[in-house]
């Protein structure tokens, strides 16, 4: 798995984002910049970049998850975009993914060879509750995308996305909120999407359990460096994880 943040910098557009950790880590950090301000990494051009032997930085059959620290749809970005799709294009031998509040803005910006969607790209559409399920995964089910992935989170309610689940979902990620100021996640909602998820046979995949997680009536504090380990002591994944099943053919 690598890591590849072409841009940094996000503005906030739903419930979701209110204690988003980009600027968090930014403060902490002492950025002189805004984090609302979009600017071009150092490590944009990192997918053609070769070590001194010529092989690329990045393996062949390398997983890239690209754009953590800002939005792959960011608006600010539009003009760095393409660039970095042509990057994508010619980095077949690995698989992209990313994360993105801003899937209402794809069909205007995608790729024009995109068609039916690259076989090496993932996109993952993030809600946050209910709202935010019902606005974004209509439009996410309409676009013609190879590879989709529900990303739950942070989850800050109970949602029902039963009524988007079939066969041209993925799978479903369920995180609680990380950070200090982070909403509590009910673990009831994790398990209920998960229900929702094996009653129509999608992979289900519960990522990190967040900063607060309530369970069977008591609120657990867990530390950053364990809220991974914990969601997967938990025990409650169905199916194969697909980031590993594609990015390892």
């Amino acid at each position: 798995m690598v890591f590849w943040n072409p841009w940094h910098g996000c503005t906030k557009i739903s419930p979701g984002c209110k204690y988003c950790y980009v600027y968090r880590q930014d403060k902490m950090y002492g950025s002189s910049k805004s984090s609302s301000e979009a600017v071009k990494n150092r490590d944009f051009g990192l997918p053609m970049r070769r070590s001194r032997n010529g092989s690329y930085k990045i393996p062949a059959g390398s997983l890239v998850l690209t754009c953590l620290t800002s939005d792959f749809l960011l608006k600010e970005a539009d003009e760095w975009r393409e660039e970095a799709w042509e990057m994508i294009r010619n980095r077949p031998d690995c698989t992209f993914l990313f994360f993105t509040k801003r899937i209402d803005r794809f069909s205007g910006i995608m790729p024009d060879d995109w068609g039916d969607g690259y076989e090496n790209v993932m996109i993952a559409c993030s809600v946050e509750n209910q709202a935010m399920a019902d606005y974004r995964l209509p439009i996410f089910k309409s676009l013609p995308i190879r590879h989709r992935i529900i990303a739950a989170a942070p989850l800050i309610e109970k949602i029902d996305i039963s009524a988007y689940l079939d066969k041209d979902i993925a799978e479903v990620d369920a995180s609680g909120e990380s950070g200090d100021d982070a909403r509590i996640c009910d673990y009831e909602w994790i398990v209920d999407i998960r229900r929702q998820c094996v009653e129509k046979d999608v992979p289900f995949f519960f990522h990190s359990t967040g900063a607060k997680l309530l369970k069977d009536g008591k609120l657990y504090r867990i530390k950053r460096k364990y809220q991974l380990s914990q969601a997967e002591k938990a025990g409650i994944n169905f199916k194969t994880n697909y980031y590993e099943q594609t990015s390892n053919p």
